[in-house]
């Protein structure tokens, strides 16, 4: 049996091929990840993944639409998003097949 600490993990990613990982795989990637009302990302996309994020807590806003705990969200690759914790928020994220390197800032989308 092993056993690991969420804060242990990098963003809270604790399933994927990177370090550190509590199950190394190429199949997926998955994390919990917690956040303060305000934090955000920029638009990004990926090329080969699809993302799914399940809110388990709180409010955030995708594409300027707010999802709420229970909603489940899925972007598809070529799908770009961008994110904002509305308020202090827990999502578990998935993203099938794990791909390393396939995170995708909105500006270099279209060169």
């Amino acid at each position: 049996m092993k056993t690991a600490k969420l804060n242990d993990m990098t963003k809270g990613w604790f399933v994927g091929n990177f370090e550190p990982t509590l199950y190394r795989t190429n199949d997926c990637e998955v994390a919990v990840k917690a956040y303060r009302a305000g934090d955000s990302e920029g638009a990004h996309y990926h090329k080969i993944a699809t993302e799914i994020t399940v809110v388990v807590q709180g409010t955030v806003r995708m594409n300027g639409i707010e999802y709420h705990a229970g909603d489940i969200i899925v972007m598809e690759p070529g799908e770009t998003t961008d994110f904002l914790a509305v308020t202090d928020a827990v999502n578990t994220v998935v993203k099938l097949p794990g791909a390393n390197h396939d995170k995708y800032v909105e500006e270099t989308k279209n060169a």
